[in-house]
């Protein structure tokens, strides 16, 4: 629909011809107009797109991270206008991306954080542009939120691309048995056993790799404590709900998301944007969502449409349910000063006393929803200790984050295993057959190449003789 009216406003300007590039989620990338080749898409191309995709993915979580918190206004904004343009000036001189992140986090390091002033936690979700934009699109909605006194959980295009690997496996695991008749565009016709098991293990490598990548540069940017979503999780608490074989939008994953969001504590109040009349998000999710709220009491969930003249009613509806998220914010700061035999005040001079928790790039471990109740009781654990029982603890914290770390990564192995074995041996013995099938073939081209050799290195006449003798050699 777009790129017709994108052709369409090209030739009434004037520029009939002018080049369209196509980059789908289901229908790849393609040329619409123009004769020749408008982009050179080469390895290299989706590499550097692919960092510059992560790098750019971590600098958006850092800036929400610490705008909400910085003393001085407007430092935090500086600090990332400098950090882009040394990433951008490493791409655009092929440097390594990586260094460019570590200097990078030096300039963010520097932005002077408050993290004792309490934010409500509010992720925003709903169709993909209209929750990543940052402009007119949907309103300055990150903005208008930080603006109103809330922290903002953004959404990442990495987690996006991993939800578009996981569409296809999950796709191939379900086709999988039906293979021999599956004749659609990426149907597995013909594919077979052993192909059905490689192309598993390459979207499983891809996942890996793609969540390995994105960790490492989360790291050299300082954006610590932050892991992409599981997509297999998601799916699973979304699916008694919302059904994942439909793909509309962003899926089941407005679901999962707001699910998880309340289950595991994740964020104060949801928000789900979309533009106007968007049947999946707009027509569908918000419709069961209206059950998810019933069954999780508690839960602060707010769907908004943007249209052309809507600002007003859209920023006015946020600030109702916002009012809610502050209330509950506030009642979760006052259990967790309760619990921890802590007050505010004393927790404010402790992170004075102690740098390392005032730094911006330093965060809590997740036990709340806002970042303030996470601060309060990570100072519980170290509050009046010594130096000593301080590393003891911090000692004792890493090793319990490794465990869970391993737990997380083995989650689910065993299961896996076993149900790749019996694919291992349908796959083992496809190949046996195959290789039988086609051995006396090969065999009989392998003895006429090496009679062919022998004959031209032994200098013997041509008889049945030798022929005979030829062959018994080659053999």
């Amino acid at each position: 629909m777009y790129v017709t009216e994108y052709r369409k406003a090209l030739r009434d300007a004037g520029f009939d011809g002018f080049r369209v590039m196509l980059f789908q989620q289901q229908g790849g990338l393609s040329q619409a107009t123009g004769e020749e080749s408008g982009l050179e898409l080469k390895p290299k191309f989706f590499i550097a797109l692919l960092k510059a995709l992560i790098a750019g993915d971590v600098l958006n979580g850092l800036g929400y991270r610490i705008r909400p918190y910085e003393v001085v206004p407007g430092a935090t904004d500086r600090a990332l206008a400098e950090a882009k343009k040394i990433c951008y000036d490493a791409l655009y001189e092929r440097r390594s991306i990586l260094l460019a992140l570590l200097r990078a986090k030096e300039v963010l390091a520097k932005v002077e954080v408050d993290r004792t002033v309490l934010k409500p936690k509010v992720a925003i979700i709903g169709e993909f542009w209209a929750m990543t934009t940052e402009g007119d699109g949907n309103y300055q909605l990150q903005r208008f939120l930080e603006r109103e006194g809330a922290e903002c959980d953004i959404q990442f295009v990495s987690a996006w691309i991993l939800y578009n690997i996981w569409e296809v496996a999950f796709d191939t695991a379900n086709r999988a048995l039906l293979r021999r008749h599956d004749k659609a565009r990426a149907g597995l016709d013909g594919t077979g056993e052993f192909g059905v098991f490689t192309r598993r293990i390459g979207l499983w490598a891809a996942d890996k790799a793609l969540r390995a990548g994105f960790q490492t540069f989360a790291y050299a940017g300082g954006f610590y404590g932050y892991h992409l979503p599981d997509m297999d999780e998601v799916a699973e608490v979304a699916a008694p709900f919302y059904n994942n074989d439909l793909r509309g939008g962003e899926g089941h994953m407005e679901v999962g998301k707001l699910i998880l969001n309340v289950v595991e504590n994740k964020a104060t109040m949801t928000v789900s944007v979309k533009p106007f009349g968007c049947m999946p998000s707009s027509g569908v999710s918000d419709g069961v969502q209206s059950l998810i709220t019933e069954r999780y009491p508690g839960t602060i969930f707010c769907a908004v449409e943007t249209s052309g003249d809507g600002a007003v009613n859209f920023q006015s509806r946020v600030q109702m349910y916002l009012f809610k998220a502050k209330q509950a914010a506030q009642a979760e700061l006052d259990q967790a000063l309760e619990k921890t035999g802590l007050t505010l005040e004393q927790v404010r001079t402790f992170v004075k006393e102690n740098p390392r928790y005032a730094s911006s790039l330093h965060h809590p471990p997740h036990r709340a929803t806002t970042t303030t109740a996470d601060l309060v009781y990570e100072v519980a654990e170290v509050f009046g200790k010594t130096p000593a029982e301080r590393a003891l603890a911090s000692a004792k914290r890493t090793l319990e984050s490794v465990a869970r770390g391993v737990v997380r990564a083995g989650k689910g192995t065993p299961a896996a295993v076993r149900g790749a074995l019996p694919v291992v041996r349908r796959a083992s013995a496809e190949l046996f057959g195959y290789a039988r099938e086609k051995a006396p073939v090969l065999r009989e081209q392998a003895l006429e190449m090496a009679k062919d050799k022998l004959g031209r290195v032994i200098p013997l006449r041509r008889t049945a003789v030798v022929e005979e003798e030829l062959a018994t050699a080659a053999e």
